[in-house]
């Protein structure tokens, strides 16, 4: 049936009940898995620009050593739980990307058949003003996805 999951975490509590449904059902299928977070890239604003502000190389350096940092904690915590159930996990950070065309990004270059991620389950205003990385991956994956609440 599926041989490859990607399971995207973004390290919550929420996202960690994807993670462990997706690595139960990898259990169950004996199938390979990849988990993949994402960092955004460095939030600089119109204003700032427009008012001649340029992060330094060392505020860009920074910036990246901490979102390494957070990104490597966070897949630590994914590879001591997939170790707990006894499955294998490849490891992905993609840096620099919003989590969406991270997570579509992945499925496609490591040729994943299923994609296993949580939600909120937000609707209406609610969903549209804090937006729905999950709805994007509905939306545009050529391949299932599996949504866990």
């Amino acid at each position: 049936m599926y041989k490859h999951i990607l399971i995207p975490t973004d390290g919550s509590d929420l996202a960690g009940k994807g993670v462990k449904q997706g690595l139960a059902l990898a259990k169950a299928l004996g199938a390979k898995v990849t988990a993949v977070t994402a960092t955004e890239p460095f939030p600089i604003s119109g204003l700032a620009i427009g008012a001649g502000w340029v992060p330094s190389e060392a505020d860009m350096q920074d910036f990246n050593a901490a979102q390494k940092e957070g990104a490597d904690k966070i897949l630590a915590a994914v590879k001591a739980e997939a170790a707990k159930v006894g499955v294998e996990v490849d490891l992905v950070h993609a840096p620099g990307e919003r989590a969406a065309e991270a997570i579509l990004d992945a499925a496609t270059t490591r040729k994943v058949d299923l994609i296993v991620i949580a939600s909120h389950g937000r609707r209406g205003v609610e969903r549209v003003l804090l937006g729905s990385q999950t709805a994007e991956v509905l939306a545009h994956s050529s391949i299932p996805v599996l949504v866990v609440k």
